[in-house]
């Protein structure tokens, strides 16, 4: 899409492709990390500075559950990318292809070289949809959806409104995943749905995931355990979508067998929901900035803390494509992005970073039309709630219309805008 006609004046035209251009700080991505972090230090006088972003338009993804739920549209989900461009910034519009660290440049699609003096990594993350045999065939299916593509969230709700009974599959799988919540927060919601209007009895609801638990945080696992029971869902831990046959209405799961080996488990559904495998993007995986092998093989280096490089002190990683050990949401990018800014001022400043990130990770859960469990943790696990005059390990109305209402506004007009 052209979008000459819709950029603001503010933001600089991009010139045509030239054999180098260089910036005092590059930033890959323009999602919910890159944006923030340009405007906390478009906010400290910083202008000289680079987004490589090639959408045009910038989604609020944390509402696709309430789209998906019908309680939600998907259009006030969006805004266009060129309004949240902090002013006088140099948006290149393009897909970063290529990070070489060494020589402190970053090449583009269009084969244009961006060095830099300072590289601030947040591409996000990218939906595996092939990595399922089939799902992109049965997503054509009036029986397949996923709340993780804005433009199928429309089509969950038809599903839901329209499911008059049988087996309804709700899939989490192997790899981390944006917003580890989502997968079962549409579960509970269609659940609820169909309590509402005298279907549930009808339903058999099953959670099949490739976890080994509900939730990673005991307090919070206790009382989801609770919501299951109360909807009388079925879990099926430790089970890998692997396969989705559309014609035929069924789903392909791999479950460990004792010995080692692994076993396949064909589960027939009237209604699926997947959530698709997940990772890195792949200019990413190839990079030296990336983990070569092992557990965090792909996703890129950060101190858990500093979240600057190991071997690059003048890269900072956040969000969804850094090997932090947290849940990648929203609310982790928005402590996550002030550590950047001041460690990334004091490395330009010649000192050692010392603002620390604590893991503090946030999952508004929704269990019910109308109530919402506000899971807050840290890298320890512990619960560490924000409001500390409310009972948040409970479900709430209140958190409820925080999500609907509150948190949107406060990503748009703050968190966007350096301002929180």
């Amino acid at each position: 899409m052209n979008t000459a006609s819709t950029s603001p004046a503010h933001v600089a035209p991009l010139a045509a492709p030239s054999t180098r251009e260089h910036h005092r700080v590059v930033i890959i991505g323009g999602g919910t990390a890159g944006i923030t972090v340009a405007a906390r230090l478009r906010r400290l006088g910083m202008t000289e500075m680079a987004i490589i972003e090639p959408s045009t338009k910038h989604y609020y993804q944390p509402l696709w559950t309430l789209v998906g739920a019908g309680e939600a549209r998907a259009e006030d989900t969006v805004r266009d990318e060129a309004e949240l461009i902090p002013r006088d910034i140099r948006w290149i519009q393009e897909r970063a292809e290529e990070v070489e660290p060494s020589a402190r440049e970053v090449r583009t699609s269009s084969g244009r070289r961006v060095g830099y003096d300072f590289l601030i990594v947040a591409p996000g993350i990218q939906l595996d949809w092939d990595a399922v045999r089939g799902l992109r065939d049965a997503l054509q299916t009036p029986h397949v959806s996923s709340n993780y593509d804005v433009a199928l969230a429309p089509k969950t709700w038809e599903m839901i409104r329209a499911f008059q009974g049988g087996t309804a599959l709700f899939t989490h799988p192997a790899t981390p995943v944006k917003c580890a919540g989502a997968p079962q927060k549409i579960m509970y919601l269609a659940a609820d749905h169909w309590r509402l209007e005298g279907r549930l009895k009808d339903a058999k609801v099953s959670f099949c995931s490739a976890g080994k638990a509900i939730f990673g945080v005991k307090p919070y696992a206790e009382i989801l355990s609770g919501v299951v029971a109360r909807y009388g869902i079925e879990t099926c831990f430790q089970h890998n979508l692997v396969e989705v046959r559309g014609d035929a209405r069924e789903a392909v799961f791999e479950v460990p067998e004792g010995d080692g080996g692994k076993r396949q488990v064909v589960l027939r559904y009237d209604l699926l929901h997947v959530t698709p495998p997940q990772s890195a993007p792949e200019f990413i995986k190839k990079s030296p900035l990336s983990h070569a092998d092992g557990p965090s093989k792909g996703w890129v280096k950060a101190d858990k803390y500093t979240l600057q490089h190991p071997d690059f002190p003048e890269v900072f990683a956040l969000g969804d494509a850094s090997d932090l050990p947290t849940s990648r949401t929203g609310a982790a990018i928005r402590k996550q992005a002030p550590v950047v800014v001041e460690n990334l001022m004091a490395v330009m400043a010649g000192r050692a970073p010392s603002a620390r990130y604590d893991g503090y990770a946030s999952c508004p859960l929704t269990t019910a039309y109308g109530k919402l469990l506000l899971a807050e943790f840290d890298y320890d696990g512990k619960p560490t709630p924000s409001f500390p005059f409310i009972d948040t390990l409970q479900e709430r109305r209140d958190m409820w219309l925080m999500k609907k209402y509150g948190l949107p506004r406060l990503y748009w007009d703050f968190m966007l805008r350096g301002r929180a």
